[in-house]
């Protein structure tokens, strides 16, 4: 099928949903694809200006992550963080040299007044990239986790803490953000074809997003066919706490509670063959359901599930 006009739009977090925004980045035009990416993970470490998320989509379609990790860079050397331990800084989060001269830059842009969206354009374009990689909001969103250890921010419970405590509710702390004017063009695009929720932490990365009102009420809204990729297979997440965190809030592991949560903002949800048997419940909740396997690993099978989605967007509008 060709997809030289095709124009999507993609929610995405970080390693999970890298995956497929790198099938998207394969198999569109670069130029035509659009992917709001979460921030509600960024901070502040060692006075360093960090976007996780932002950083692992970039490194991802540019082709210089880390294979072994899924985030960070490949071949890094981690020299300045060795002194910063010799001189006694708390140096809990792993940032290596290459890693850390992105920081240094994103951090010296910020202080000269620039927002997220032009400094995050400006690195896109450095790592020959021309995929509009938006944040979320040029604002601050905080990630907090209400634990049985109290509230902590989202690095310390996944990086410091290794997601162990216990978590009750998911919080976004925000003085009223606002869409970024990116993030509303992309989405009110004419010739947008449609929105593909990547199989990110619909918790911790997803819901970030919808948090903004604006992104919400445009994907609500929506007169384009939206579909969510689920992150479960078989009552257990592809990547990281989603499941632990759905036990620990009392939902379901499954990926009919992922359609639950979904319910308003998609049309079409992808699960995977093993899943087949909650097909019916979702499509009972007025979702299109596609099977698929959807944990994906090459280079071939992204491509493959990107491919598959975006036709499942085409089936849903004829």
């Amino acid at each position: 099928m060709n997809y030289s006009d095709t124009k999507i739009v993609a929610l995405c977090g970080g390693i999970g949903g890298s995956k497929l925004a790198l099938g998207l980045n394969n198999t569109l035009k670069q130029k035509n694809l659009s992917i709001i990416t979460n921030t509600g993970d960024d901070f502040l470490y060692l006075g360093f200006y960090i976007c996780p998320d932002i950083d692992t989509v970039i490194y991802t379609l540019a082709g210089v992550s880390n294979p072994k990790t899924g985030w960070g860079r490949e071949d890094e050397t981690w020299k300045t963080l060795d002194v910063l331990k010799e001189l006694g800084a708390d140096t809990w989060f792993k940032v290596g040299d290459k890693d850390l001269a992105l920081h240094l830059f994103r951090s010296k842009e910020t202080r000269n007044g620039e927002l997220l969206t032009t400094i995050t354009r400006k690195i896109t374009k450095k790592f020959g990239l021309r995929t509009n990689i938006l944040p979320m909001s040029n604002h601050t969103v905080q990630t907090v986790l209400k634990t049985e250890d109290g509230e902590i921010s989202f690095q310390d419970y996944f990086v410091r803490k290794k997601c162990k405590p216990k978590v009750s509710k998911v919080i976004f702390k925000s003085k009223n953000p606002v869409a970024t004017d990116a993030v509303k063009k992309a989405l009110l695009d004419k010739n947008l074809n449609g929105v593909i929720f990547c199989p990110s932490n619909p918790f911790l990365s997803i819901d970030p997003i919808l948090s903004i009102d604006g992104i919400r009420k445009l994907i609500e809204n929506h007169n384009q066919p939206r579909v969510a990729i689920s992150p479960i297979v078989g009552q257990k997440s592809i990547k990281g706490p989603t499941s632990k965190l759905m036990n620990e809030m009392g939902i379901e592991v499954s990926s009919v509670s992922i359609a639950k949560h979904y319910q308003g903002l998609i049309d079409g949800m992808i699960i995977d063959r093993s899943d087949e048997k909650e097909a019916e419940k979702i499509t009972k909740l007025g979702i299109e359901v596609k099977l698929s396997k959807i944990i994906v690993n090459t280079k071939e099978e992204k491509m493959r599930l990107a491919e598959e989605s975006v036709n499942f967007i085409k089936e849903i509008d004829s």
